[in-house]
């Protein structure tokens, strides 16, 4: 198998927008879902944040390229208008929100010096494609900063079946959803075939493994077990029954009351100069 997405008549976002994964995708910030981008930030850049979510990064590097700019796209209104009462909120004035696509980005050549993408090439079933798009948007010297999860690496203590299940599922509905679960390995490889001649690959890890950690990162899991598109995704597909995702839901909670517990996410990253 060479990890490129398998070809697939539909393309969607595997997890949703239920509280649970909401919940997660609020957590994060640039110190814990972008620092390898850090050095490379500086005042009054021009940024474009593709796959913006919630807006907490969007928000973030906002507050790091001021008197710069930064552009938050996403696929869901709802989401969109949710980030931007967020940014309101908190007094951000230079960041704003749209609604776009990945693949036919709203905006001229050379418009931005950054674009931003986490957790977002391994949910397209063209990755490529977005990442030349992105290049056409980047002014020469531009980088484009992308971190993908890669769920062929994900490790945990102790064993449990249930989540080796939820490993195995996870991989089977991106697959049949259009996305690829070995994103984070394929970053490097993407960018090179989007045209990008100057490409550096890094990786980093999320650990769970406090109380709270647990608690955290268990319980929102177990909630997309049964609740969110995922579980949706896993009925539909045929990949799992209710009962079967009630089970991994279980593992979940037990894990997070285990004090032995410990997680590790591995993520690649890329930084690639137009």
């Amino acid at each position: 198998m060479d990890g490129a997405p398998a070809p697939a008549s539909r393309e969607g976002y595997t997890h949703g927008h239920h509280e649970s994964v909401i919940r997660v995708h609020e957590w994060r910030t640039v110190d814990n879902s972008a620092a390898y981008l850090i050095p490379h930030l500086r005042d009054g850049l021009r940024v474009l944040d593709v796959g913006s979510g919630p807006g907490t990064i969007s928000i973030d590097l906002a507050r790091r390229v001021r008197p710069g700019s930064v552009v938050g796209i996403d696929a869901s209104a709802e989401i969109v208008e949710r980030a931007a009462g967020l940014a309101a909120s908190q007094g951000v004035t230079n960041v704003e929100f749209r609604v776009g696509d990945a693949y036919a980005l709203d905006f001229d050549d050379d418009s931005f010096d950054v674009v931003h993408a986490h957790q977002v090439m391994q949910h397209l079933g063209r990755p490529v494609d977005a990442m030349r798009e992105i290049r056409r948007v980047l002014a020469p010297g531009g980088v484009l900063a992308a971190r993908d999860a890669d769920y062929g690496g994900v490790i945990w203590s102790p064993e449990s079946a249930g989540l080796a299940r939820w490993l195995q599922l996870n991989r089977d509905i991106y697959r049949w959803n259009g996305g690829e679960a070995l994103a984070g390995r394929l970053l490097k490889r993407w960018a090179l075939a989007a045209g990008f001649e100057e490409v550096d690959a890094t990786g980093s890890v999320w650990v769970f493994s406090s109380d709270r950690d647990r608690e955290w990162w268990g319980g929102a899991w177990s909630d997309r077990a049964t609740k969110s598109q995922f579980a949706a995704h896993a009925i539909e597909s045929g990949h799992a029954s209710v009962s079967e995702l009630e089970a991994v839901a279980e593992a979940w909670r037990t894990w997070a009351a285990d004090p032995e517990g410990w997680l590790l996410m591995p993520h690649g990253e890329i930084i690639a100069r137009a």
